[in-house]
């Protein structure tokens, strides 16, 4: 028995992308847990492996040979690979003792997974979604009081029965910070909050926040469980299916126990006696206690019992991830348990129905690390197997996960196969909590080297080249014909839908079958597509609209959503931090004259990033005065300006009021050193204008507090220049007076452009965003981001955990099998999908390929095979017509190494080019 135990410490640059799923307080939670976990085969490494990079606090690690339950001191408790009776024995002790209880098994390609937290289990935090907030647009004074949102990009998702509380509302101050309030919402839209008679008459802005419940679970012991299954199933026809396996893993264990050995690989007699002990089984009990009247599908049972012996590597990551999520789901609290049984099956990967089964000779155990594998597809197929020749591309998350199941599965571990892994990026310390082959020592190496490394020490026999580069039109020389004639598939990792969509276009191009993988959160996806069988990949369709910004005048003038805020904030960085920089550097010549200035385009960044100033600044005495100028010109009069222009009461042409709908009405904010938000801006600003500039600066609060209270603000005159400027409502002359300033100002050294960097803490850069983002937010009466969700959206991080991760791998890895196997109808192939947060598991056929006929009016002048013509334009007749009689099959016989046809085209009525574009078919 071994005990690991991590640090108390919770690093949150490690564990950042957690964090977005979990939150702070389930991190603390996991963090301080003891999890016993007994059983160390494929699934129990599976399980141990996603606690340990999820930060578990203590992880007992228990050889069940000889067993011994005398420590029942930890929260949870996972038995793998035991037997029944083992499980109920520890089952109703836990129970007992009020420990959670896990049990996971896999059978070839059938799992089973069983949760047990007791009887009265509170789960804190039931969904994985955040909680709903949305800005108020009115509060009606009565009984019921009547609360109208505003109408932002996405309507509001409330619904009757929600609790919600307030924040940040003029007027009506009696619902700020009130007990949470119940919702009932009306056919309009409108949402009723109760009375609000006795309360004062709303003015203007606050948020209204959707308040989490906790909610109580009971579940019933094992012993009880077993003939009376609750399981997880999304329709009827799945729930049988289960109630099947499920008396599968019964009469399995039975025969254990009556023959001291599991079935043999693929052998009928043993899987007959499986059949007939589960018919001898009896019924099982409804959830009322009835029996009930299903019937056994004998056939299911057969096919479960002939493939049981084997152990997969895939079946083992799938679920490994699941019972991981509900060890975590166990000692945090977060998101719901499974109520109580999941069954999860992938005997699609099995050969169709009329074609043979293995035979127990090929399946028969080989004293090899694959004999696993083998009794489950046999020999041969391994073989076939350690042939192939794969490119990943991708060495992120799901990519590592990929590449320890290839590894595992022996894909391309024979002579003339391999896998060649694409990268360009390095390992960062955030990537150590998902990616298991990365270690410490690896940071800021190229991630898919030090990859191919980890993966060789798994197995030594796997051929793993590296390339340091991306897959996209700029290595296409590299990645190109040569490249994909030797490659047999083709697995996608990759973390943009810009990225999948070129990938899925070059294996739809050179006619390589498509896996790909990938997860937000406990959100996760796996897909294959293979060339005129399924589909072709299309991105999401509401994929390119997440990726598109917001109009530039929305984000500036008329802000709506946090999002609106957070962009305005990045925006403001890049402009005064970064873009001035490069333009004083790059472009001198834009300051030789008034006309040049203006000819440049940048007379209102540059006049921004000077100013109150006239000249460089030499202390951080100047730089603070920078800071408070630019904070005034912002926050104050800035709006102060634009309220001249658009005031409140201002009507549009239509009579409709300007500020209406989305459009919120801005108010001025006072600077107040003793704000922390408004201290946090001027800090981080003035410690960024010192770097751009090569100057010290200071992290000391209280004397910058101090310093700012003796600080005049700046002079409106000066800030009217640079607002004019900004709205390019100056005149060119009003040039003269900046070139000439700039001019002196721009002498000096050359200045230091700040790139953005979100994962640094410490450089001030997101504390400037995060801060700027508020300040904007209050100005607008939009709620204010969190310093971790201000990050996550400017950083457009991807929210991840390694369950969820394992859990696409696994599932792309029992595709490869189907891939791998040979020609197969559309209907093997699954596509999936699961929920881990609301134990959701959905596998469904990929659509069928689109067919598209298009007349394109192009002529055939010649069809080439190597060197030999097959047809030509400029042949007779009849030997026209004798070749285009007969397929091509029979005019030539494949050669190794003759791998593509050339059908060169030209157009009609024109003379043949050699330039016309060529067509490749693989034969």
């Amino acid at each position: 028995m071994d005990t690991l135990e991590t640090s108390k410490s919770l690093d949150k640059e490690l564990y950042s992308r957690q964090l977005y799923v979990l939150g702070l307080p389930a991190m603390r939670r996991i963090q301080g847990a003891k999890v016993l976990l007994s059983g160390l085969q494929g699934l129990g490494a599976e399980v141990a492996k996603n606690l340990v990079l999820m930060g578990v606090g203590s992880l007992t690690l228990h050889d069940p040979h000889p067993t011994c339950w005398s420590d029942l001191a930890a929260q949870v408790v996972v038995l793998t690979a035991s037997r029944l009776e083992e499980q109920l024995r520890v089952g109703t002790l836990c129970h007992e003792h009020g420990v959670c209880f896990l049990m996971a098994d896999t059978r070839g390609l059938v799992g089973q997974l069983f949760c047990d937290f007791g009887k009265n289990f509170t789960v804190q935090d039931p969904t994985e979604a955040e909680p709903l907030m949305a800005t108020i647009q009115h509060i009606s004074q009565g009984s019921p009081g009547i609360l109208t949102l505003r109408e932002e990009a996405d309507a509001h998702h409330f619904h009757t029965g929600d609790w919600v509380t307030f924040s940040g509302i003029e007027g009506m101050v009696e619902l700020n910070g009130c007990d949470p309030r119940p919702l009932h919402v009306r056919e309009d839209g409108t949402l009723e909050i109760g009375d609000t008679t006795a309360f004062s008459r709303y003015l203007r802005g606050g948020a209204v926040t959707e308040v989490k419940r906790a909610k109580t679970v009971s579940h019933e012991p094992l012993d009880t469980a077993l003939l009376q299954p609750r399981v997880v199933a999304q329709s009827p026809q799945e729930v049988h299916r289960a109630r099947c396996l499920h008396q599968s893993f019964r009469s399995l264990h039975k025969f254990q126990q009556l023959h001291g050995r599991p079935p043999k690989p693929w052998d009928p007699v043993d899987a007959e006696m499986v059949v007939d002990l589960a018919q001898a089984m009896g019924p099982l009990k409804g959830t009322e206690g009835e029996p009930l009247e299903e019937q056994l599908d004998e056939s299911l049972v057969r096919t479960v019992a002939l493939s049981s012996a084997g152990g997969l590597s895939p079946m083992a990551a799938v679920l490994g991830a699941v019972a991981a999520q509900e060890v975590l789901k166990a000692i945090s609290g977060k998101f719901m348990p499974l109520d109580q049984w999941l069954y999860f099956d992938a005997l699609d990967c099995l050969p169709e129905d009329g074609d043979p089964f293995p035979n127990p000779e090929d399946c028969a155990p080989r004293r090899c690390r694959y004999d696993g594998q083998t009794a489950v597809f046999g020999a041969d197929f391994q073989e076939k197997l350690s042939h192939q020749h794969y490119l990943l591309v991708g060495a992120g998350a799901v990519g590592c996960e990929l590449l320890k199941g290839f590894a595992l599965m022996g894909l391309g571990a024979g002579g003339s196969g391999g896998v060649t892994v694409a990268d360009m990026d390095h390992v960062e310390l955030s990537n150590l909590s998902r990616q298991f082959l990365f270690r410490s020592q690896d940071i800021h190496r190229q991630k898919a080297e030090v990859a191919a490394e980890a993966t060789r020490r798994l197995n030594a026999d796997l051929q793993v080249t590296p390339l340091n580069l991306q897959l996209d039109p700029t290595t296409e020389h590299i990645f190109g014909d040569d490249f994909f004639s030797g490659v047999d598939g083709v697995a996608a990792a990759v973390d943009t839908f810009e990225a999948r969509d070129y990938v899925a276009a070059r294996c739809t191009h050179f006619l390589k079958p498509l896996l790909e993988a990938g997860t937000t959160g406990t959100r996760g996806s796996a897909g294959v597509f293979i060339p005129h069988v399924t589909e072709n990949y299309k991105a999401p369709s509401d994929a390119a609209s997440e990726d598109a910004p917001d109009p530039v005048c929305t984000v500036r003038y008329i802000p709506a959503t946090t999002e609106h805020t957070v962009q305005w904030a990045k925006g403001e960085f890049d402009d005064l931090f970064c873009e001035s920089a490069k333009t004083i550097n790059s472009h001198p010549h834009a300051l030789s004259s008034p006309e040049g200035l203006v000819k440049s385009q940048k007379q209102p960044l540059l006049q921004t990033m000077r100013g109150v100033l006239t000249e460089r600044p030499q202390t951080w005495r100047d730089c603070v005065l920078w800071a408070l100028g630019h904070w005034q010109l912002r926050f104050h009069y800035g709006i102060t300006q634009l309220l001249r222009t658009y005031p409140p009461d201002k009507v549009q042409e239509d009579g409709t009021p300007f500020w209406s709908g989305p459009k919120q009405c801005p108010q001025p904010l006072e600077f107040d050193a003793s704000q922390d938000t408004h201290l946090l801006y001027v800090l981080a600003a003035a410690n960024l204008y010192a770097q751009m500039h090569r100057l010290p600066g200071s992290q000391d609060q209280t004397a910058l507090r101090g310093l700012l209270n003796l600080l005049p603000l700046p002079d409106p005159q000066n800030l009217d220049r640079i607002f004019a400027s900004e709205l390019e409502l100056d005149s060119p002359s009003g040039c003269k007076q900046l070139h000439e300033d700039l001019k002196t100002w721009s002498k000096g050294p050359s200045l230091e452009p700040l790139t953005f960097e979100k994962d640094n803490d410490s450089n001030f850069h997101v504390d400037f965003v995060v801060a700027a983002a508020s300040l904007r937010a209050q100005n607008y009466a939009i709620p204010v981001a969190s310093h971790a969700e201000t990050k996550r959206i400017v950083g457009r991080i991807i929210p991840a955990v390694v369950t969820t991760t394992a859990a696409v791998a696994g599932l792309v890895g029992l595709e490869l099998y189907k891939v791998v196997g040979g020609p197969r109808p559309r209907h093997a192939f699954r596509h999936s999908y699961l929920h881990l947060a609301e134990n959701y598991f959905s596998r469904w056929v990929p659509k069928a390929p689109d067919i598209q006929k298009e007349l394109q009016g192009l002529r055939v002048t010649m069809l080439l095979h190597g060197s030999a013509q097959l047809y030509s334009a400029g042949w007779s007749e009849e030997k026209q017509a004798r070749h285009l009689s007969r397929r091509v099959t029979e005019l030539v016989k494949k050669e190794p190494g003759q791998r593509v046809l050339v059908l060169e085209l030209g157009y009609e009525g024109e003379e043949y080019d050699t330039n016309f574009p060529r067509l490749h078919y693989k034969l």
